[in-house]
C-alpha cells in the first residue's frame, strides 16, 4: 500500500523533473548558440520546480503520467516567461545636447 502511493507520487516526479530537465537542455542549446551566460542556479531552480509540478500534476490527474512529463516541461516554460516579463532591464539614456538660444 504504501509503495504503491510512494510510486504515485515517484514517477510523476521523476518525469516532470524530465521535462523540466528537457526545457532546461534546450534553452541551454539556444544559449551556447547565443554565445550567452549561462545562468546554472536559474537552471536548478527550473529544473526543481518542475519536479514539483509534475509530482502535483501526478496527484491530481492520476490518469496519465505522461501528462505529467508534459507539466514540467511546459509548467518550467511558462514560470520563465513570467519571470522574464517582471525582469529588470537596463535602459540606456543617451547624452543629448541642449542647445541655447
Amino acid at each position: 500500500m504504501v509503495s504503491q502511493e510512494l510510486s504515485a507520487i515517484l514517477l510523476p516526479a521523476l518525469l516532470g523533473g524530465l521535462g523540466g530537465l528537457t526545457r532546461g537542455v534546450v534553452g541551454l542549446l539556444k544559449a551556447i548558440s547565443l554565445r550567452r551566460k549561462i545562468l546554472w542556479g536559474y537552471y536548478l531552480v527550473t529544473v526543481l520546480v518542475a519536479i514539483v509540478i509534475g509530482a502535483f500534476t501526478g496527484l491530481i490527474f492520476n490518469f496519465d503520467y505522461r501528462l505529467s512529463l508534459l507539466a514540467g516541461y511546459a509548467g518550467t516554460d511558462i514560470l520563465e516567461g513570467i519571470y522574464k516579463s517582471f525582469a529588470v532591464q537596463k535602459v540606456y539614456v543617451g547624452n543629448a545636447k541642449v542647445t541655447k538660444k
